[in-house]
């Protein structure tokens, strides 16, 4: 059977993974109410914010926990493997509250004077900020909010109208720090999978944003830990892959308890036929090793933002390579236990059949673009990579 915990976490670290641990029960409990409500459950989302799960990655200077990025993603396996779309947007929330590093102190100390305030955030659809005095008129949608059900902000990333990056022909990008209520929140997510993440559009018009509620997208970070080194691109692809994992583990997990129970009508008990001992093993084999690079290329980037706060391109490419092979091989994973468990897997109530549909779903994302094998092979032809997702 699959353990996805990894090795123990640092003894500073060591209370969050017997919180996360401990809420493996409630997940996998309310996993049906997630899916069918398509959220994580209000009073769920609160108790794990209450026990700092949203503060992980935010600076200890402004109160958050900055725990190590490895240590991170053993967090994620952990819930993942629970519920995908829990494990999503645990990810999601934590990398882009890295954010409060970048912005103005006073902005970051206003946002997390709550302590249990979580961001959201989305991909922007023609949005336009136009500068105004003491600020922008905001204009826009931003689309796949994850968490947006349970945020208490929202981030909107928009074009400065009129205005340059310095050095560059590109427009100013600048991050709007938006309270949720100032935001029409539009329902467009009816999907098979991650139903639970709530990832709905948001629209803003003719909105007001301060010049002290922005700040300038890609400038260095005002704090100074190894994890803010790290580009946020990988931060997102390696957390949704150890997410894929954790997703595949489950299912793996699952069917090989239900072949000690299930004898398939005139066949001998699922666990004594040779084909499913073969593709138990089989899926053992595939998981193990997309796992093994995924957790090797972490590491490698991890030592190297710690001891040289510079990440090299080689790096930087195997962690964008190992996410996205690990996100396609848990889909393998995840169909081959799909595929032992027959009848049993196809009603709505099958975890095995949920957790099959969410990791699809992550691989259509842009994490599990396959256009991020083409990258990694355009580096190690000696080309010059061509995506900057990484």
């Amino acid at each position: 059977m699959v353990d996805i915990e990894g090795a123990s976490l640092s003894n500073k670290n060591v209370s969050f993974l017997d919180i996360a641990r401990g809420f493996v029960p409630k997940i996998l409990k309310a996993s049906r109410v997630i899916t069918e409500g398509r959220e994580i459950p209000p009073s769920l989302a609160s108790e794990m914010a209450e026990e700092g799960l949203f503060r992980l990655y935010i600076p200890e200077s402004i109160g958050g926990h900055e725990v190590d990025y490895i240590d991170f993603l053993d967090l994620v396996a952990v819930i993942a493997e629970a519920d995908g779309s829990v494990g999503w947007c645990f990810n999601q929330n934590n990398v882009l509250s890295t954010l409060s590093a970048f912005m103005p102190e006073q902005l970051a100390r206003e946002i997390w004077s709550d302590p249990t305030v979580i961001l959201s955030n989305g991909p922007p659809i023609s949005p336009k900020a136009v500068p105004v005095e003491d600020g922008y008129i905001l204009n826009g949608r931003w689309n796949f909010s994850s968490g947006s059900r349970h945020a208490k902000w929202v981030v909107a990333l928009a074009p400065v109208e009129g205005r340059v990056m310095e050095g560059a022909q590109s427009p100013e990008m600048r991050n709007m720090m938006i309270t949720k209520e100032q935001v029409e929140f539009i329902d467009t997510w009816e999907v098979n999978g991650l139903r639970g993440t709530g990832s709905f559009s948001f629209i803003v018009e003719d909105l007001f944003i301060p010049e002290a509620h922005s700040f300038v997208e890609g400038m260095p970070p005002r704090e100074k830990g190894p994890i803010y080194v790290i580009p946020k691109s990988l931060l997102f692809c390696s957390g949704f892959a150890t997410t894929a994992l954790g997703v595949a583990s489950g299912a793996l997990n699952a069917v090989i308890e239900l072949s000690s129970a299930k004898t398939p009508q005139e066949q001998d008990l699922l666990m004594k036929q040779p084909f499913t001992q073969r593709e138990i093993g089989q899926a053992e084999a595939i998981w193990r090793s997309a796992n093994s690079y995924l957790r090797d290329s972490a590491e490698s980037v991890w030592e190297s933002a710690v001891k040289d706060r510079a990440i090299p391109v080689e790096s930087r490419i195997n962690l964008r390579l190992a996410s996205t092979h690990a996100i396609r091989e848990s889909v393998k994973v995840a169909d081959m236990a799909y595929s032992l468990s027959g009848a049993t897997a196809i009603f709505e109530t099958s975890p095995i059949q949920r957790r099959m549909q969410d990791v699809r779903v992550i691989a259509q994302q842009i994490q599990g673009r396959m256009a991020h094998y083409d990258t990694a092979g355009q580096y190690f032809l000696g080309m010059d990579p061509q995506s900057r997702l990484f």
